[in-house]
């Protein structure tokens, strides 16, 4: 038998899940961001653009992406998130975006990483396309999620 869309009721129609019988715990998750770039702009990144320090705007975009998630993506739960961490890292080509999110609520924060890490990457292509036109997001991704019934995953 193949899996039913949890968002969807029996007849197809979208909906918002119940989790009112669900036990609040501790959960979890993190993402990633690729957002690539040529050289040259990975180092106006380390040193600044014009626009000012754009990993710190793009870390503040990216909490407030989180915590906009449910006003973005319709079926998503608003959360009371306990924290939202946006963390950078320089790699060939570009800069890695990392995020997680934590909550105690009877359903995950997977959303509010993914949100966290899309705007964070967008943000720093608006933050770099003064200096370089082709900055680009290679991938958005989950890299782990706990608690709740499903447990811990991880890719």
């Amino acid at each position: 038998m193949a899996k039913r869309l949890t968002h969807l009721d029996e007849k197809g129609a979208a909906r918002m899940v119940d989790v009112a019988d669900k036990i609040a715990t501790v959960r979890e998750a993190t993402a990633e961001c690729i957002v690539r770039m040529a050289a040259g702009t990975v180092q106006a990144v380390r040193e600044g653009t014009a626009k000012g320090d754009a990993l710190q705007v793009a870390r503040v975009a990216g909490i407030m992406g989180a915590k906009r998630t449910p006003d973005l993506i319709p079926l998503c739960h608003p959360l009371p998130l306990t924290s939202v961490s946006v963390d950078f890292e320089f790699v060939e080509g570009g800069v890695r975006i990392v995020t997680r999110a934590r909550v105690t609520g009877q359903t995950g924060v997977e959303m509010e990483a993914l949100t966290a890490a899309a705007v964070a990457g967008l943000t720093l292509i608006d933050m770099t396309k003064g200096v370089e036109r082709g900055v680009y997001l290679e991938s958005v991704r989950l890299l782990e999620k706990s608690g709740g019934r499903s447990g811990t995953w991880k890719r």
